[in-house]
């Protein structure tokens, strides 16, 4: 612990004298006295409060300094004082922190770029290490990084700010706790650091998001996450990010916005791989009144719901547009927009459609030719073969390809409990069998020997 670190008694109370001194030094100011002149007055002054521990009395010399060097647009010497005066023997914790206020908002006033980087530089030194000022410190981090993105160095920016631990800030208010987190999301991403920026994400408890003042942190926290699965094509999460959003009273006060929110949570939930969660949470959505609004998707949902085969050509014609470009007569946002991504999401979107078919196809067949599936599937023969071979590593289906005589034999998925019930059958069958053959054979040795 350093000197600045450590709580002392007052010994002495000047705030009489420094009282009739910062009057004066305010005149002489006033009166355009020379600088070197009033600091003459206040150092010597300065020392005698911090020996005798007086923090308020030396924090408003301090702060006093501060102001006659901004005042007089003495830049250079205000940088020299702040960290001079910071660095003196049994210097109070509590007097810095009134300085290094007092200096940060003095950043904004600063009458050029590089005079601004100077102070912010100082502060940043002067406030290194001492725990008493470390939201200073991330405040003036971030003023530091914005100024950096603004030039283009997004990678600077980003590394600097990733300096910053707020989580560990114990004073920190918790808004403006997750809005640097966020911030430290929105760099890493914009330098392509997924990696960082998912760790970033984990440090944001979602259950502050309940408060209803949150809410725009809300929204601009799963916005990013939103961005970040979508790299990594975890369409499934990217659909309960919109969903999250979707249920925030903002977006449902406001009937466009909700509309847009709940076409994306559709279309991402059709994206999304099949799996127990994806059909849970598919029924689910399906009971929200909210889709009478948007009747072509609703239309769309009721595919994937029901048990019967979706004609891709008849999805082609009626939704390549709206999965592609949006609603135009709703004005909706753009879905898939006509990129490299959009055009890899609609060939996602195929593929989600024929494993639909495929997973209907085995509930209701036990045996089709491969050209007739792929008929039926609107793909060519080796195409529906590639579809089968990826749903039965998935464990999706279970079934088998004769290649000799080119024929699908599906097996429906059993349970460990349905088993041993059809085992269990088979046995007593068996047994059955036994013993009226036991029973025919002893007819027979009867008949026989009477017959002898």
């Amino acid at each position: 612990m350093g000197d600045s670190d450590r709580h002392v008694k007052m010994e002495i109370d000047y705030s009489s004298i420094v009282d009739q001194k910062l009057k004066e030094t305010d005149s002489m100011i006033e009166n355009g006295t020379k600088l070197s002149d009033v600091l003459d007055r206040l150092l010597p002054l300065e020392k005698q409060t911090r020996t005798a521990s007086d923090a308020i009395s030396t924090g408003r010399i301090l702060v006093s300094i501060v102001k006659y060097c901004s005042s007089r647009n003495e830049w250079d010497l205000l940088n020299e004082h702040i960290l001079t005066l910071s660095k003196r023997r049994s210097q109070l914790k509590q007097s810095i922190t009134k300085m290094v206020q007092e200096a940060f908002d003095l950043v904004e006033k600063t009458p050029d770029l590089e005079t601004k980087l100077k102070l912010i530089e100082t502060l940043r030194n002067v406030t290194a290490g001492k725990i008493f000022v470390e939201n200073e410190r991330a405040r003036l981090t971030k003023k530091l990084a914005d100024i950096y993105e603004g030039e283009g160095k997004t990678k600077e920016a980003a590394d600097i700010l990733q300096e910053l631990q707020v989580e560990t800030y114990g004073t920190m208010d918790r808004r403006e706790k997750i809005e640097f987190l966020l911030e430290q999301m929105r760099l890493c991403l914009a330098k392509e650091d997924f990696i960082r920026t998912q760790i970033i994400s984990k440090k944001i408890n979602i259950k502050s998001f309940e408060d209803p003042s949150s809410h725009d942190l809300k929204l601009k926290y799963y916005q990013l996450m939103i961005e970040l699965d979508l790299h990594e094509k975890n369409y499934f999460d990217v659909c309960q990010h919109y969903k999250h959003s979707y249920e925030t009273p903002s977006i449902q006060q406001n009937p466009q916005q909700m509309k847009d929110f709940l076409k994306h949570v559709l279309l991402y939930l059709t994206l999304s791989a099949f799996n127990n969660e994806q059909s849970d949470l598919l029924h689910r959505i399906f009971l929200d009144k909210n889709l009478d609004e948007i009747p072509k998707y609703k239309e769309l949902l009721q595919k994937f719901k029901t048990q019967e085969l979706i004609h891709w050509k008849e999805i082609e014609k009626n939704f390549e547009n709206e999965l592609k470009f949006g609603s135009k007569d709703e004005k909706a946002t753009l879905v898939f927009p006509s990129t490299d991504q959009g055009k890899q999401r609609w060939n996602d979107f195929k593929a989600r459609v024929v494993e639909h078919n495929m997973r209907i196809m085995a509930k209701y067949y036990t045996r089709v030719r491969m050209d007739k599936m792929a008929q039926l599937l609107d793909l060519t023969i080796d195409e529906a073969e590639q579809f089968l071979s990826n749903l039965v590593s998935n464990k999706t289906i279970v079934a088998k390809i004769d290649r000799l005589s080119n024929i699908i034999t599906f097996e429906q998925k059993k349970s460990p409990q349905d088993i041993l019930n059809q085992w269990s059958n088979n046995l007593n069958s068996l047994m059955n069998i036994i013993n009226k053959t036991c029973h025919l054979i002893n007819k027979e040795e009867t008949v026989h020997a009477v017959k002898v």
